[in-house]
């Protein structure tokens, strides 16, 4: 699992998948990714996924020479412990799931298979260090990206508190999960860019069939594309404006122009 190239030729579920959907519940999926190798690069991959799906803002005042300072939405610091604390104590031997990270618009979703293990009281939890897997967790803490001394559920929980965001979520049994509540601000942001990603490629889509054919009435798109009348005519109300596209003729036997180079 650690040293091997494709481990996952031998324990077929020893893989993250990373999610990302449209929205706060999983009906649009807008990104999927599932990566492989050793459990340091599954870290690694995973870590360089997310950081291209949330708000991350750069701080350059006192750096002086040295490399800006990035400041995530959520702690980075957060997201390594989860995802390292995924690897690490997951059960391996389920083969009916991956480690996942799940992105949506208000909230950021980590889980493995294998709950709470049965050594650590539920009581207990976040106050005692006990893997499942000791072997790799000991290769992380050798690492220096753990400790074994059960102090990582504190410090998520720290983390969250001084960034002024919500206490993490923790399910235990059967898939355990943690969930990392988003900042209202960026759930609206992400709100907002689905929204826009969803308009362009309507747009897309309107262009492309009158391209396809240049009589084409906007009932016809409307059925081709599921969208209403009305929310057809403002996407074209917008590329006429905008130049991309022109009506020559009258609306009933006149004909679309494209106008884009």
């Amino acid at each position: 699992m650690f040293f091997g190239k494709e481990p996952e030729a031998f324990m077929e579920k020893a893989m993250v998948r990373c999610v990302a959907f449209d929205g706060t519940d999983k009906r649009y999926i807008a990104d999927d990714k599932l990566f492989g190798g050793n459990l340091y690069q599954q870290f690694r991959q995973a870590m360089q996924w997310l950081k291209g799906k949330l708000n991350v803002r750069y701080d350059i005042e006192g750096q002086g020479s040295g490399p800006r300072k990035e400041i995530w939405e959520i702690p980075e610091t957060v997201f390594r412990e989860a995802i390292i604390n995924s690897l690490s104590h997951r059960d391996y031997y389920d083969k009916g799931a991956v480690t996942q990270v799940e992105v949506f618009n208000n909230r950021v979703e980590i889980s493995n298979p294998g709950g709470l293990v049965s050594a650590i009281p539920d009581a207990e939890f976040g106050k005692r260090s006990h893997s499942r897997n000791p072997l790799i967790f000991g290769l992380f803490a050798r690492m220096h990206l753990v400790e074994q001394v059960g102090s990582g559920i504190g410090r998520m929980r720290d983390l969250m508190q001084t960034a002024g965001l919500p206490e993490p979520v923790f399910h235990k049994e059967g898939m355990f999960s943690v969930i990392f509540p988003r900042s209202e601000k960026s759930a609206q942001e992400s709100a907002q860019e689905s929204t826009q990603k969803s308009t362009q490629k309507s747009a897309q889509k309107i262009l492309q069939l009158i391209k396809e054919n240049t009589q084409i009435t906007t009932t016809e798109m409307s059925v081709k594309l599921g969208l209403t009348r009305s929310g057809i005519a403002k996407q074209i109300a917008k590329m006429k404006k905008a130049g991309i596209i022109k009506r020559i003729g009258s609306d009933k036997s006149g004909r679309w122009e494209v106008c884009e180079t």
